[in-house]
C-alpha cells in the first residue's frame, strides 16, 4: 500500500490544546485518528488522549487488513467511550470528560469512516470535495432539512452544539460508520476537528489536494493557517490528519 500522510495541530487562541491526532501506516492498512477534547468539560485533553490510545492500540494489535471494518470501528469507539466514561466516574455527569472524534480506516483500495460529534472526514478528488461526513449537531440537522445553508451555519448561534460525544453518560453514543468508500490514485482523505473546518468552504478544504510531489504536509499546514486566520481572534485548537492514496 503506497500512501503519503501528514498531521498538524495548532493551539489557536486557546490556553491549551485539547486535540489529539495520529496516523498509523502499516503494509496492509492505515488509520487516521482525530479526537477533540470538549473545552466546556473538565479534562478534555485526557478524554481525547484516552480515546485515541484505545483505538490506536486496538488497530496495532489487529491482524491487517481488518477482517470486519464495521465491527472493528464500532467496537473501537465503544471501548474508547467506556474508557472516557471511566475517567469521570466520580464526577457529576455535567462535568465529566468528553470528546468528539473521527476515525478513517484505509485498506484494500477503500476507506471506512466513523465519527461521533462534529469532528469530520473529507474525501477530496481532482481538487474537489467528493464527500464529507455529516456532523451529529443541531446545525447539521437544519442544513439537511433545508432550513439553513452551509454558509448560514457558520454563524449560527448553535453551531457549537453537538448531539453526541464519547464520555459522559454510560450508554454508547450514536455513531456514524460508512460502507467502503472506493479510492482512486491521488484521492486525499482528511480527518479534522471543528477548529480546522469551521470558517472554511469546501473549495478551501479541496486545496489540500493541490498537485505536487510530497507536498501533502505543506498543503495541510497552509489549510490550518487559513483556518486560524479566518477564525482569529477566537480560533479553536486546529487539528487535522491527511492521507493521499497512491496505490495498493
Amino acid at each position: 500500500m503506497q500512501v503519503e500522510y501528514a498531521k498538524v495541530s495548532a493551539l489557536g487562541d486557546r490556553q491549551d490544546n485539547q486535540d489529539r491526532a495520529a496516523v498509523i501506516v502499516a503494509d496492509e492498512a492505515a488509520i487516521m485518528l482525530v479526537f477533540d477534547g470538549m473545552g466546556g468539560h473538565s479534562d478534555g485533553a485526557r478524554a481525547a488522549e484516552t480515546g485515541l490510545k484505545i483505538v490506536q492500540d486496538m488497530f496495532m494489535s489487529s491482524t491487517l487488513p481488518v477482517f470486519d471494518p464495521h465491527g472493528f470501528l464500532y467496537t473501537a469507539l465503544a471501548r474508547a467511550h467506556d474508557a472516557v466514561v471511566a475517567l469521570g466516574s466520580e464526577v457529576a455527569v455535567d462535568f465529566r470528560p468528553r470528546a468528539t472524534c473521527a476515525v478513517c480506516l484505509v485498506q484494500e483500495g477503500g476507506a471506512y469512516w466513523a465519527h461521533i460529534g462534529d469532528s469530520r472526514i473529507y474525501q477530496v478528488r481532482d481538487q474537489q470535495v467528493l464527500d464529507r461526513s455529516r456532523d451529529h449537531s443541531h446545525v447539521e440537522v437544519l442544513i439537511q432539512e433545508g432550513a439553513i445553508t452551509e454558509e448560514e451555519a457558520q454563524d449560527h448561534p448553535m453551531r457549537n452544539f453537538v448531539e453526541c460525544c464519547i464520555g459522559g453518560d454510560a450508554p454508547v453514543p450514536d455513531m456514524s460508520i460508512t460502507n467502503k468508500n472506493s479510492l482512486q490514485p491521488g484521492d486525499v482523505l482528511l480527518a479534522c476537528t471543528d477548529g480546522l473546518w469551521s470558517g472554511l468552504s469546501d473549495d478551501d478544504v479541496a486545496g489540500i489536494a493541490a498537485p505536487g510531489e510530497n507536498n501533502l504536509g505543506e498543503n495541510l499546514k497552509a489549510l490550518s493557517i487559513k483556518a486560524l486566520n479566518v477564525n482569529s481572534p477566537y480560533s479553536d485548537n486546529t487539528t487535522g490528519a491527511a492521507l493521499r492514496w497512491l496505490s495498493d
